[in-house]
């Protein structure tokens, strides 16, 4: 009997597990490239056609960085491996302002009531991440923030 092997352990479970992450790893590797290209494509395309009408909304504006904070999730976790929650929070902010915005003239009072609620709950939410993170910092490891 091996000493390295757990007690219950099958010969080679090991050896499968560590393909089985290694393949895992290069999945999300190439998930996350094809998530950069693809928001980087999308955004060019967004630039084209501002470029085309010769004019700049506040709702392209909003889109483009949208795109951005997806472009910064993705560079985040590709050299940290981490991701913190407030970058989802953040692009749901923009994202309800957004909407907010394009429907004004057609949305019902109720409506709007909801999604600025829904931006001041995501609001809150970042707000209690960024408090928890000063009081109570995270030990795992050296970069401040990443533990989030």
């Amino acid at each position: 009997m091996s000493l390295d092997r757990k007690p219950g352990s099958r010969p080679g479970q090991g050896l499968v597990r560590a393909r089985l992450e290694s393949f895992l790893g290069m999945a999300e590797l190439a998930g996350l490239v094809v998530i950069g290209l693809a928001t980087t494509f999308t955004m060019a395309q967004e630039g084209w056609k501002v470029a085309g009408m010769g004019a700049v909304s506040i709702t392209d504006l909003l889109l483009m960085f949208l795109y951005l904070e997806v472009l910064a999730m993705v560079v985040r976790y590709l050299k940290l491996g981490q991701l913190p929650v407030r970058f989802p929070l953040y692009i749901a902010m923009v994202s309800l302002a957004r909407d907010l915005i394009l429907r004004f003239n057609e949305s019902t009072e109720f409506h709007m009531l909801a999604l600025c609620a829904g931006v001041v709950m995501l609001a809150c939410g970042v707000l209690i991440l960024r408090y928890g993170q000063y009081r109570f910092p995270s030990t795992d490891d050296g970069e401040s923030g990443a533990g989030e």
